[in-house]
């Protein structure tokens, strides 16, 4: 990765680290809910959407909270 690539990252990164982080409490795993929530009304189905991307990547820790928190069905 590039200097720059990470500079941008750094840059951006406490503006968006409240919002996307991985779930450690029942409470963070809700707020991870929510946003999800958001992100799918305002994405939709829409792969092209600028938004996409980051939709795939708050379901992917929310579904990683499941896997280590949530006993399946028998």
């Amino acid at each position: 990765m590039a200097t720059n690539d990470l500079e941008r990252i750094e840059q951006a990164w406490p503006d968006l680290a409240p919002l996307l982080f991985v779930p450690h409490t029942e409470a963070e795993y809700q707020q991870l809910v929510a946003l999800l929530d958001s992100l799918i009304d305002r994405v939709g189905e829409d792969e092209a959407h600028p938004l996409a991307s980051l939709m795939e990547v708050v379901g992917a820790l929310i579904e990683r909270n499941e896997d280590e928190h949530v006993p399946e069905l028998a």
